[in-house]
C-alpha cells in the first residue's frame, strides 16, 4: 500500500473512531418520532422532561422542560451525558432560541434534605412545567418513574438518547445546573465544584474529610455518616420518605 493510500486509510479509521465515541457502537440520534405521534393524535403542546443532579452530594436537583417546534431542527443534539461541557455550552443558546418554550426548575439542597429526594424531584419538575408558560397536552419523561404527575405522561427508558425533546431538556437542565455549581465554586474553592459539580469523586471526598460539609451540601445523605469531621451531624427528617423503589412498586 502506498503512503497516500495508507494515510487515507488511517484517516478514515480515525474518523470512524471519532464518530463512534463514546460507547462501543454508533451513537443513537434522538428523533421526533414520539413527538410526531402525539402531534398526530391532536396533542398540540408536547413537553420533554429530564432531571440532573439527583446523585449529587451538593447543590440543587434540576429538571429541564422543553417544547420543540415542528418546522425547525437543531442538529447535534444528544443525551447531555454524551456531550462535553464545551459542546453543551455551545448548544445552549441555539436550543433556547429554537424551543417554542423551555424552563428549568430547581429544588435546593435544603429542600432535598427537608422533603427527600423523590419529593424534591417532583417539586423541581412542577416548577419547570409552570415555568414554561404553556399548559402541556402531553409530557415525555426519561426513565420509568412519572415524577411530573401532570398531563398525559409517557415514560421512556433511555429517553434522553432516543427522544429529541427529552434530550433537549437534559442539555438545558445540565448547562443551567453546571453554571450554578461553577458560581458556587468561587465560595468553596477546596471542593472543586466547578469540576465535579457536587458529584462524588476523590478530591470531593478528600475535601469533605478535611473541611466537612458546606452550606450547599445535602446533609441528609449517607456520606455524612462516614465523615471523620464531626462538626455537623447528618440531617434526619422527622418523617423519612419511602425509598423510590417502594414508590415504584
Amino acid at each position: 500500500m502506498g503512503k497516500t493510500a495508507k494515510g487515507s486509510a488511517l484517516q478514515a479509521g480515525e474518523s470512524a473512531r471519532r464518530e463512534r465515541a463514546p460507547g462501543p457502537g454508533p451513537q443513537r440520534v434522538p428523533s421526533l418520532a414520539r413527538e410526531r405521534a402525539l402531534w398526530a393524535e391532536g396533542h398540540e403542546v408536547v413537553v420533554g422532561v429530564d432531571e440532573v443532579g439527583r446523585g449529587s452530594w451538593a447543590g440543587p436537583i434540576s429538571v429541564g422542560a422543553a417544547v420543540l417546534p415542528r418546522d425547525r431542527r437543531v442538529y447535534k443534539v444528544r443525551d447531555s451525558k454524551l456531550l462535553t461541557e464545551a459542546e453543551r455550552e455551545r448548544l445552549f443558546p441555539r436550543l433556547t432560541s429554537w424551543c417554542a418554550a423551555w424552563a428549568v426548575g430547581h429544588a435546593s439542597q435544603q429542600e432535598c434534605d427537608d422533603l427527600g429526594m423523590s419529593a424534591a424531584q417532583k417539586l423541581a419538575a412542577r416548577r419547570a412545567i409552570e415555568g414554561l408558560g404553556v399548559e402541556p397536552d402531553a409530557v415525555l419523561v426519561d426513565g420509568t418513574w412519572n415524577f411530573v404527575g401532570t398531563g398525559n405522561v409517557t415514560r421512556i427508558v433511555k429517553g434522553d438518547a432516543s427522544c429529541l425533546s427529552i434530550a433537549t431538556a437534559s442539555i438545558l437542565a445540565k448547562v443551567t445546573r453546571d453554571r450554578i455549581m461553577r458560581a458556587e465554586a468561587e465560595h468553596f474553592p477546596a471542593y472543586d465544584f466547578d469540576l465535579n459539580k457536587g458529584y462524588p469523586c476523590p478530591r470531593h471526598k478528600a475535601a469533605l474529610a478535611a473541611w466537612g460539609p458546606t452550606s450547599i451540601h445535602r446533609r441528609a445523605w449517607v456520606f455524612m455518616d462516614h465523615l471523620p469531621w464531626g462538626g455537623v451531624a447528618r440531617f434526619v427528617r422527622p418523617d423519612p420518605q419511602l425509598e423510590l423503589w417502594e414508590e415504584l412498586g
